[in-house]
């Protein structure tokens, strides 16, 4: 398949789809801004889910931006060698927390009926991207070694190409399949991202990461109701 279509148009078009569609939804159905939590039909399971994912998956995308933001500060870390095992190791690391994370919400929404109920098409679907885009990074961490060295030099110039507007694809045609894969289902997420609750990671602050268990009382006075009616 054409390369340029793959690393240059598909990129601009997941972006415009984003921000187009991002702002149209925000000024349009802002209250729908909400990860429309099921933690009051089910929280044990939610938590083991929940949290590992957000926190593996927010640290993953963290060192991501770092590596694309100063990529040759990630190259002098890696010049010595305990620094790069590290590096990692920690990746490999994160990439394992947020796929213990995924895989419990899947499995709540596919064991409980209640939160089965309110689990949409939409939900599945961004769900299977992301055990996806999890399982092709670490595919990567393990197969195809010292990425983040390769990143530096190889994917974030390709980045910048595309932030300049100057799209330049030879770096990334040269990279092996699954790299292929991972780069191009993370754009597939980015142009479905506004479509889905997903967007509740643009409201701040996300307090739902480390706020306490949310308890749900039932204080309905029947007697009262009955005598209104």
């Amino acid at each position: 398949m054409n390369e340029f279509l793959l690393f240059a148009v598909v990129p601009y078009l997941s972006m415009a789809i984003f921000f187009i569609v991002t702002i149209q939804r925000y000024r349009q159905r802002k209250f729908t801004y909400s990860s429309l939590s099921s933690q009051f039909l089910e929280n044990k399971q939610h938590f083991w889910g929940s949290v590992p994912f957000h926190f593996g998956l927010l640290l993953t995308l963290a060192a991501h931006v770092g590596a694309f933001l100063l990529p040759s500060w990630v190259l002098t870390w890696n010049s010595v060698p305990w620094r790069l095992f590290l590096i990692e190791i920690t990746g490999l690391a994160l990439g394992i927390l947020t796929l213990v994370g995924l895989i419990n919400i899947v499995m709540r929404r596919l064991n409980n009926s209640k939160v089965r109920l309110v689990t949409t098409i939409g939900d599945w679907v961004v769900y299977g991207l992301l055990l996806i885009q999890v399982a092709t990074g670490m595919g990567i961490a393990i197969f195809h070694g010292w990425g983040s060295s390769w990143f530096a030099t190889s994917a974030a110039p390709w980045l910048w190409s595309l932030v300049t507007l100057q799209p330049d694809v030879s770096t990334m045609a040269a990279m092996p399949a699954l790299v292929k894969m991972h780069v191009l289902n993370a754009f597939v997420l980015i142009g479905v991202f506004p479509f889905t609750r997903l967007v509740h990671v643009l409201v701040v602050p996300n307090h739902y990461i480390w706020r306490k268990t949310q308890v749900v009382l039932w204080n309905w006075d029947r007697k009262s109701i009955r005598n209104r009616g």
